[in-house]
């Protein structure tokens, strides 16, 4: 296992961090690796913003599902999909573009992803912990009077860095399920009642299995935080229709 896969393999969620400042040049790598992430057609459909007002940071720790360590990071990011730049290049010059459109839209959060996750990788080569925050699809309303987002301009994810305390570093990294499940040959193979036992099971530990999914159906799937996000993301759909 060569080291890029090991640090993939270490690689996990931080959420508490030292007081240690990232250096502005690894904050700068973390940027430009994120740049040099695959890119549909090379449109790059994507604006990152890094959030420095501590002000910001507070309200976006609290419009983020009450979250007190985004404000605690070091570096925040905040990964937007971006249909605008291109529609407006296009309208500059006269190009007649149509409206951007739900497929535009989908591209360029593969984009905006994909670059995060660049950012992710490189921060891990410098032992920098990170977290995503999905949260920042939620509220709508708020993020987009926060971050002053236009129209077609899509907050895919945010994400928070810092150099993780000891009890992050020595905290275990949650199972992964067996590829098995994951990879399927050729098409797509639907998953039993007994296969999705078998995935899942690992991760109730000595819980009974069906006290624990149903636990975690509330907490994650039927949570309000859930429900708000899917109503968000419609709202930001609208513009795209």
């Amino acid at each position: 296992m060569n080291e890029v896969i090991q640090q993939l393999f270490k690689r996990k969620s931080v959420r508490i961090f030292t007081e240690q400042e990232i250096e502005e040049d690894i904050v700068q790598e973390i940027l430009m690796s994120a740049s040099q992430a695959p890119s549909a057609g090379n449109q790059q459909l994507y604006t990152i913003l890094r959030i420095t007002d501590h002000s910001l940071l507070h309200q976006l720790s609290e419009s983020c599902d009450h979250q007190p360590f985004i404000e605690q990071g070091k570096l925040v990011l905040i990964f937007c999909a971006d249909c605008k730049k291109w529609y407006d290049a296009f309208t500059y010059a006269n190009c007649k573009p149509r409206k951007p459109g739900t497929g535009d839209l989908l591209l360029a959060i593969d984009d905006a992803c994909i670059a995060a996750q660049n950012a992710v990788v490189a921060a891990q080569s410098y032992d920098i912990g990170s977290c995503y925050i999905g949260d920042i699809m939620e509220n709508i309303e708020i993020q987009r009077e926060l971050l002053h987002l236009p129209d077609y301009v899509f907050p895919a994810c945010m994400l928070v860095f810092g150099y993780p305390a000891v009890s992050q570093i020595n905290r275990k990294k949650p199972k992964r399920v067996d590829l098995k499940y994951l990879v399927h040959e050729n098409m797509y193979q639907e998953l039993k009642e007994e296969d999705l036992y078998n995935m899942l099971k690992k991760n109730c530990k000595e819980e009974n299995y069906d006290a624990w999914i149903q636990a975690f159906c509330k907490r994650k799937y039927n949570s309000e935080f859930s429900m708000e996000m899917t109503r968000s993301v419609n709202e930001y759909l609208k513009q795209f229709k």
